[in-house]
């Protein structure tokens, strides 16, 4: 790292792309953006006059060759994650990988072998951790305030026409992971398993309603916990009334979250059980104005690369949102419950999301 800012290099300057420069441009004091690299040449120079970035790169090898980056932010399509992680590993460079962080559980396992051979670390994007209103939901949870978890749901129901899923990658399990499950829910998912801890069990089903995809345009899950909640989960893509909604029932409190890419304060709504009208006050003393977003993830992996401390969200924490996405594929195309730690390495929805293929 320079003496005062981290130096970052984004890979891949498609789309989501623009959502990581945007949030190191919004850290200014602490970050910098060195270089843009993509193996569209053309592609990498525009965005890197968009962003104001000195240097362009063809590929990850020629940027690591070069020196100068100490965070690498990759935003390639997901079959290229691993590759590209292991490389910035070997060369002992941190990196902050975009959803979904590998393909299949296997994969992950492999890269936790690649990173502890590594001094670097790898970060999982999972930005809706990082709004104010999920910090201060853990932080109630932790307190005790809110009594026991009960019942949780956490859907997204979310559009996306046939012309969405040309795109060639798009509704494969080889190039994108799977449908809804792994490519838009897994966001919803994984704040609500930041919230309850370790699933335990789940049932699940899978459907290819309406568009021309290989994989499921929607799943719906029943889990439950190792804390004794249970919760049903959503994801869809053929839903014209777009929204994300979480909604945790505690013994004191119901805390319910809607919004669609992103949230704010609020978007958060809690509603006191008789009698524990406190907690209202609990939630809403002195919360800061933050919304979820890249930005306020890079902010906290900035806080833990100064400080030598493991970079949120790692991949061991990561790992318990990627084995629920495989438990409802497994769950879901075998017809059986699936509990964690049944998909061993090897096993046919361990080495792919989608086993053996869709029954369809």
């Amino acid at each position: 790292m320079s003496d005062s800012k981290h130096r970052i290099a984004i890979v891949g300057t498609g789309g989501i792309a623009n959502s990581h420069a945007k949030a190191v441009t919004s850290l200014p004091e602490r970050a910098e953006l060195v270089a843009a690299v993509d193996v569209d040449l053309d592609r990498a120079k525009e965005f890197a006059t968009k962003w104001d970035i000195p240097a362009v790169y063809p590929s990850l090898t020629e940027l690591l060759a070069a020196g100068g980056v100490d965070l690498v932010h990759l935003c390639t399509p997901p079959s290229s994650h691993v590759p590209l992680a292991a490389e910035c590993l070997a060369a002992d460079v941190d990196i902050l990988v975009e959803k979904p962080p590998t393909l299949s559980l296997d994969e992950l396992d492999a890269l936790l072998e690649a990173e502890s051979a590594s001094a670097a670390q790898v970060a999982c994007i999972f930005q809706h951790r990082f709004g104010a209103g999920a910090v201060r939901l853990r932080e109630l949870v932790a307190d005790g305030v809110l009594g026991r978890p009960l019942v949780a749901l956490c859907n997204t129901t979310w559009y996306r026409d046939d012309a969405y899923f040309a795109v060639p990658w798009r509704g494969t399990f080889d190039v994108e992971g799977g449908g809804p499950t792994m490519g838009h829910g897994i966001h919803q998912y994984d704040l609500l398993l930041s919230i309850l801890g370790p699933w335990e069990k789940v049932t699940a089903l899978a459907a290819r309603q309406a568009r021309p995809t290989q994989t499921e345009d929607v799943s719906m899950a029943l889990v439950t916990f190792e804390n004794g909640a249970v919760a049903s989960v959503v994801n869809s893509l053929v839903s014209p009334r777009q929204t994300s909604q979480l909604r945790f029932d505690y013994e004191n409190a119901t805390v319910e979250l809607e919004h669609l890419y992103g949230y704010k304060n609020p978007d958060w709504t809690i509603t006191a059980a008789p009698g524990q009208e406190s907690v209202t006050d609990a939630w809403s003393t002195d919360l800061p104005d933050v919304a979820s977003g890249h930005a306020a993830q890079l902010a906290a992996v900035l806080d833990a690369l100064t400080t030598g401390a493991p970079a949120p969200v790692t991949l061991a924490e990561a790992r318990n949102t990627v084995e629920l996405a495989a438990a409802i594929y497994a769950s879901a195309f075998t017809d059986k419950p699936v509990r964690r730690g049944e998909l061993t390495r090897g096993t046919s929805y361990a080495e792919r999301m989608g086993g053996p293929g869709a029954p369809w």
